[in-house]
């Protein structure tokens, strides 16, 4: 029981630190960015290439990958979502929908069917643990993501409230109009948040990498995992992710325990539960009030 609440708890780190890129995005932009598990794996792809061929670890790869991964971002924000946030909200969704069929199946045409991970290239740290009083191990490498995530959403969180980029973020993302007025490019201070959120996409690829195999079309995966815990935390709320993430772990830690198809089903049932009540909940306290 404990141990299946500590291994959950630790499971959520990886779900909030993939979803703390989908919904700052969502929070600023309002866009559902459907593309942001397929990104997730590209990154993981570039750290395998650096590691493979050019022998570079993981870890120093990130000093590339983190970069290119931004101006993907940058990029995909000038040139793709900003364009097509002119013609109404349901068109970048659909943007962001084909450029993930364009990732997979380049990535598929790239490197075939076959599972790659990261784990070769990151020593014993892929098999390494903690022990904990009452004979519970851990392992390191769900440590040290989970403690990834904290600092990325603490350093989200930090940069929102006491930078000024963070200030014009969170001016842009109340009213992009206004904000314009008293000189913030709205445009130019979107697509430096686009580029925020795909560097945590890139540690997101990483952890993916080094904790589990992933494949040309493991981005649908990972989007579902991200949505549902953006979703369970409020999407839009840093903090929120974290937790989240937790419960969507642990109601699937729980799940296993029941029935080995209990994972998912678990995670999706919690999912479900909190969505009906954040649409209906408020609905009949209304009524409640009116009656």
């Amino acid at each position: 029981m404990i141990n299946s609440l500590i291994q959950g708890i630790l499971l959520g780190g990886y779900y909030a630190l993939i979803a703390s890129g989908l919904s700052f995005m969502f929070s600023v932009m309002r866009i559902i960015n459907l593309a942001h598990g397929s990104l997730a794996v590209l990154a993981g792809y570039l750290l395998f290439v650096l590691a493979q061929r050019f022998g570079i670890s993981p870890f120093y790869g990130l000093l590339i990958v983190l970069p290119v991964m931004a101006a993907i971002g940058f990029l995909l924000q000038r040139f793709v979502l900003d364009r097509s946030l002119r013609a109404g909200p349901l068109v970048p969704i659909l943007a962001t929908f084909g450029l993930a069929i364009v990732v997979d199946n380049l990535l598929f045409q790239q490197f075939g069917a076959d599972t790659r991970s990261l784990a070769p290239y990151i020593g014993t740290l892929s098999y390494d643990s903690f022990e904990l009083p009452g004979g519970i191990y851990v392992g390191a490498l769900a440590v040290y993501i989970f403690v990834t995530a904290v600092v990325v959403l603490g350093g989200l969180q930090l940069l929102l409230s006491f930078t000024a980029i963070g200030r014009a973020i969170r001016a842009t993302a109340e009213d992009p109009e206004t904000a314009g007025l008293v000189g913030i490019d709205s445009r130019l201070v979107n697509a430096v948040a686009a580029a925020i959120a795909l560097v945590t996409v890139g540690l997101a690829g990483a952890a993916l990498g080094m904790r589990a195999t992933f494949d040309a079309y493991a981005g649908g995966t990972q989007l579902l995992f991200a949505f549902e815990a953006a979703v369970i935390g409020g999407a839009g709320s840093v903090w929120g992710t974290l937790i989240g993430g937790i419960v969507l772990a642990l109601a699937q830690s729980f799940g296993a325990q029941i029935s080995p198809l209990g994972f998912l089903i678990a995670g999706h049932a919690v999912f479900l539960i909190v969505l009906f009540a954040r649409i209906f909940l408020p609905r009949l306290i209304l009524m409640r009030r009116r009656a």
